[in-house]
Parts: structure tokens; sequence; C-alpha cells
């Protein structure tokens, strides 16, 4: 990463997130996808070769989205958690919720990265009536390789969580490429 630099590169392999990029932006510099907002709908439809693969939803869209799908999200969970991005990959009936975690000095993020075992179960009560499952996934910069984060990144995995460097691979989401 290029401190100081400009968006998120595309590769043709996956989405590279330099600073706070987000999803919609990068899926929009790969050749073959199209994102555009829903317009009878919540959120964005992304389509690649003009085939819907997935929906994109930030922040307060994921509950407007649940409330298009008449799930009562207020009974289900105490208070709403807001993803930086959330993809609803229709393939794979799997929404992934996408977290940037971008870090140049020791701070709060720290504790926030061992939060993701509550946030996914939260996520997951409010997904299962529409039978989607959940993936949880921080995407985090070169920082978090320091040897100082090797128990939470072990925290993340053992808890069903990811985390990738820098990157998202399209395979990894079940995106095509």
């Amino acid at each position: 990463m290029i401190e100081g630099g400009v968006g998120g590169a595309q590769t043709l392999t996956g989405l590279n997130f330099e600073g706070e990029v987000d999803l919609v932006t990068l899926l929009t510099q790969i050749d073959g996808y199209k994102v555009v907002p829903d317009e009878k709908k919540v959120g964005a439809k992304v389509y690649f070769n003009d085939e819907l693969v997935a929906r994109c939803f930030k922040k307060h869209d994921f509950y407007r989205f649940l409330d298009e799908m008449k799930v009562a999200w207020q009974g289900l969970i105490s208070k709403k958690l807001l993803p930086d991005d959330a993809l609803l990959v229709i393939v794979r009936e799997t929404l992934f919720i996408i977290e940037v975690k971008y870090q140049q000095v020791a701070g709060s993020v720290d504790e926030k990265l061992q939060t993701c075992d509550f946030k996914r179960k939260q996520y997951l009560k409010l997904v299962t009536e529409l039978e989607l499952k959940v993936e949880y996934v921080y995407v985090l910069n070169d920082w978090f390789k320091h040897p100082s984060y090797k128990d939470v990144l072990d925290y993340i995995h053992s808890v069903n969580c990811h985390y990738k460097f820098g990157a998202l691979p399209l395979a990894w989401l079940g995106l095509p490429s």
C-alpha cells in the first residue's frame, strides 16, 4: 500500500482496498462488472456480463433491505450494527459483511477486531429466516501483519470469521472473474 495513495487499484482476481475505498467503487473498476442503484429496491445491483450476481448494501441500507424482505429485525437484535459493506452473493446465498480496517498507528481498531464473533452471530440472527449464510471478513492493511496481532488474528479464525490483507479475491467471495 502506498501512503497517501489514491483509490483501490484493480487486479484481475480480486478487490484491492487501499485506505477507505468502498466495495462499489472497486467492483466498477473490474472489467465485466457493472454496479447500478436499484430503482425498485434498496442498495445496488451488481452485474457481471449483464447477469445479476450480487447486491450491495452500506450501513443503514442493510436494514432497509431487511425491511424490504419483511424481516422484523427490531425484535431480533437490541441495537443496529452498521456494516462498512454488505455483499449478498446470490449464487452462494451468502451475506458477506466486509469491514475495512486501515491502521497506521496503534488505536481503538485493535479491540474492534475482537468483536467479530458477536457481530457475525448478530447478522446471522437477522438473516436466518431468509435462509442466508453469513461470512464476516476484515480487510486489513499491512499494519496488522505485525507479530503483536498474532493472537487476535488467530482468534478471528477460531470463531469462524475471516481476514484478508489488502484484497478480497473474487473467487473467495463466489464472484466470477
